[in-house]
This record gives structure tokens, sequence and C-alpha cells, in this order.
């Protein structure tokens, strides 16, 4: 994968075991992520479940992401990602940073180079 692909909350989708997963096509692969994931989060999702084609694409994707707060608003205010937001730091957002740390670094990042630039 050349390029990362960015969801509005800042999980980098190319780096997520769903979206390789899928992207593989290797059914044993998203076996693993929904036991996983399952595992660690205490679910029952199934393999079917995690398939995911990312964010920002047409397709499929994971349960959380089809109902996403934070991702209906991006893209109702047309937003490449909430660093772009003039609300960031939103209550949506939050919550989202609480469950991964690493998605506020990312977007963190890219809203510095905005400033920035």
């Amino acid at each position: 994968m050349s390029e990362r692909m960015i969801a509005y909350c800042g999980e980098v989708c190319t780096t997520c075991s769903a979206y390789v997963a899928t992207r593989s096509g290797d059914p044993a692969a998203l076996q693993r992520v929904a036991d996983e994931w399952n595992a660690r989060d205490g679910t029952s999702l199934a393999t079917e479940d995690c398939v995911c084609d990312g964010c920002l694409e047409e397709g499929r994707r994971i349960g959380y992401c089809r109902t996403c707060a934070v991702r209906a608003c991006a893209i109702a205010r047309g937003l490449e990602n909430c660093a772009h937001c003039d609300d960031y730091g939103c209550e949506k957002l939050v919550v989202c940073f609480e469950h991964s740390a690493e998605t506020k670094v990312v977007l963190d990042g890219i809203r510095q180079r905005l400033q920035e630039g």
C-alpha cells in the first residue's frame, strides 16, 4: 500500500487489521481479526462483520463505522477529516480519542500542519 487512508476520526484505515485482511481476500485472516477483537473487547463479531474497504471508500465497512457519528458529521460538513473542522475536539471526537489515543496523535499532527501551512 503506497498511500495511507486516514479516516475522519484519525484511524489509519490502511493499517487496520480488518482493512488489511479484507484487501488480502483471506477469510482466515478475517477470522483471526474477529477472534482477536472478540477476545479484546468482549464482543461476538463474525468474520463477515470485519470486512471493511475503509472509511473513505464506497463499499463495505465494519459495523461501528457504518453508524459512526464522527463519520456522519464529517461527511455532512464536507471535511477530509476532523482535523479540518472548526469544532476540532468536540465531544464526538473525544469519545473516539478515549477508545484510541493513536487517532488523536494522527489528527493533532494533521491539524498542526494545517495551522503552520
